[in-house]
């Protein structure tokens, strides 16, 4: 049965029959606004932007690798001192599936939006932690957004064979004026992966002030 995380939970990446789990897929699922209409006449439908990102630190905090948007310009990101956006971390280790731009237009379609890979096994060993996180690229905030979710499973891209845990971001009132969510951590401890639940959302601007966020304040 799949873990429904909690906020601050820690967990093992160790499967129901003991073994550990090192390939997997951290997916995020969400929709767009659907307002007005009678029947379905006349509604008006919004795309909802939401980036899934990661990014990779050593044992001291420092910024290792990293994965989020190529479409992100480079005057932008030069703003902020960070280097252009990429898919693949340098080892190959973690994929990203690409930018939704929308989110799913008809409802939830069960499938998650955006999606990374991790081989665990392939991780480079300077790096000892992984951060997961999510960002809201337009005007809207997380409260505005009629579903979200983050899951952990096993499969690929377009199969899910089975979910390991799950961290639902509904449209919650303490979310208003939050557009950025540091969802949480891949560590590692004792020779072994862990996983822990962060769940903590800013009003961060962009993805960019994120990243700042987490080396400054989580990653030490």
């Amino acid at each position: 049965m799949a873990i429904r995380l909690e906020k601050g939970q820690r967990i093992n990446l160790e499967k129901s029959n003991g073994s550990k789990l090192t390939d997997f897929c951290v997916g995020c699922n969400w929709g767009a606004i659907v307002a007005g209409g009678f029947l379905g006449l006349g509604k008006s439908v919004q795309d909802v932007d939401l980036d899934l990102s990661c990014v990779m630190v050593d044992a001291n905090g420092n910024l290792v690798d990293h994965i989020y948007s190529p479409l992100y310009k480079r005057e932008f990101l030069a703003r902020y001192g960070m280097p252009l956006g990429k898919v693949d971390s340098n080892e190959g280790a973690l994929h990203h599936s690409g930018d939704d731009l929308k989110g799913d237009q008809d409802g939830d379609d069960g499938l998650d939006n955006e999606i990374i890979t991790v081989d665990l096994n392939r991780v480079n060993p300077n790096v000892n932690q992984i951060f997961f996180f999510l960002n809201n690229c337009g005007h809207e905030d997380f409260s505005q957004i009629p579903y979200a979710s983050i899951r952990m499973y096993e499969g690929t891209p377009k199969r899910v064979k089975e979910i390991f845990a799950s961290y639902d971001v509904a449209a919650e009132p303490q979310y208003k004026g939050m557009t950025a969510l540091i969802m949480g951590k891949i560590y590692r401890r004792n020779g072994d992966w862990k996983f822990s639940a962060i769940g903590d959302a800013y009003p961060d601007a962009n993805f960019c002030e994120t990243i700042k966020r987490i080396v400054t304040n989580y990653a030490k």
